[in-house]
């Protein structure tokens, strides 16, 4: 039985349907990301280990083929115990030996990516400073305690809590949340009809009325993240707020004589240093609006580093900053305003040591049988 499993697993066989799979899952969510978007085609193909398919007006869910995860985890164990099983340590194979840990590590790579790389962006209107970034699609939920006039005390709740029906209770915080309603992608309008009493109570939520949309699918558009929250402290309910990504202010609210605000955004990366935007070019081919060159000139103060010096971002130079790497990603419509992409990827080194490795394992393994075939035919 056991040698039936090893021989399984060891199986050239087993590498190849692996990979055929792989190729049929990359087709299937390169057409998804139609009707997706990339972000949702990434999470329901290759951040899975199944892919699943729902009937229609039902809560089945009913696996249909392999995930990424299920594949890549296939071919990492298949290739450790072909390795551990069959692979000989001698000097001819050092080639192959080569290969296959350059592919190991691409795979871990690949692994580690997903799980500790986050990605953000820096938009900056010339002469604002920016010390943070936000999330493309993490949102989050915050209270702020504004009564002292020195420190704003920030409590953040990630939206994995921002569920219909969930009640928070944060240490921090002298009264509880209750989730009436949440909506990942929704509308806003104003209200039509004043006469019919709303569930929003409270700030500017009370004149608006909230639809929900479906989830964004083109590159250029955005979810619009609505929660209905209801704050209840210790004598009962403090009236219910409607917070959105749409909604750029805070809104204000009073507890046991002290002032709060409250906002729904997207989610905030800090830095210990400051980006200010000092100009931002956008040169175009002659004749047309296609972007021929966009770049921008900032100014990076780190006090605790004692650094000051001005920075030019452009396509293909990014800056490399912290563990961080500054992108320039695009701009606004007024040629004022920066899109800089920020990528913190701990891992980021370990591609290019995979295709190093897989490079020179080729070389070595390929001029070993030139070498031998030239000396069989000077025999």
């Amino acid at each position: 039985m056991l040698e039936s499993i090893i021989k399984a697993f060891t199986s050239l066989k087993l590498t190849v349907i692996c990979l055929g799979l792989a190729i049929i899952l990359v087709f299937m969510g390169t057409i998804a990301q139609v009707d997706l978007g990339i972000h949702a085609a990434q999470q329901k193909y290759f951040q899975t280990f199944f892919v699943y398919w729902s009937p229609a007006n039902r809560g089945w869910r009913i696996p249909v083929f392999p995930g990424g995860h299920l594949i890549g985890g296939v071919l990492f164990l298949n290739l450790i115990a072909a390795h551990i099983y069959r692979f000989q340590m001698k000097w001819k194979k050092t080639g192959i030996f080569l290969l296959h840990l350059g592919i190991f590590l691409l795979l871990l790579g690949g692994l580690l990516t997903e799980w500790l790389s986050t990605e953000s962006q820096m938009r900056i209107h010339e002469g604002e400073t920016k010390n943070y970034s936000e999330s493309l699609d993490a949102i989050e939920l915050i209270i702020v305690d504004t009564s002292s006039p020195d420190l704003d005390e920030v409590v953040s709740i990630p939206d994995r809590f921002l569920v219909p029906h969930q009640v928070i209770q944060h240490p921090q915080l002298p009264f509880r949340l209750n989730v009436v309603n949440f909506f990942p992608n929704s509308t806003l309008g104003h209200r039509k009809d004043e006469s019919e009493p709303s569930v929003v109570t409270q700030g500017f939520g009370k004149t608006l009325s909230v639809t929900e949309a479906p989830r964004a699918t083109k590159v250029n558009e955005a979810d619009v993240p609505t929660i209905i929250v209801e704050i209840v402290g210790v004598e009962g309910s403090l009236g219910t707020w409607l917070c959105s990504t749409a909604l750029m202010e805070r809104q204000h609210f009073y507890y046991q004589d002290k002032s709060y605000e409250i906002q729904l955004r997207q989610k905030r990366y800090y830095k210990p240093y400051s980006i200010k935007l000092l100009h931002f070019a956008h040169d175009q081919y002659d004749g047309t609006d296609i972007p021929k060159n966009f770049s921008s000139k900032i100014h990076l103060v780190n006090s605790e580093k004692k650094e000051d010096r001005e920075v030019l971002i452009y396509m293909n130079n990014p800056l490399r900053y912290e563990g961080e790497t500054y992108y320039q990603a695009g701009f606004e419509k007024d040629n004022h305003t920066t899109v800089l992409q920020v990528v913190h990827n701990p891992s980021w080194i370990t591609p290019y040591l995979a295709c190093s490795m897989v490079g020179l394992g080729l070389v070595i393994q390929f001029s070993m049988h030139l070498f031998n075939f030239g000396r069989k035919k000077r025999a």
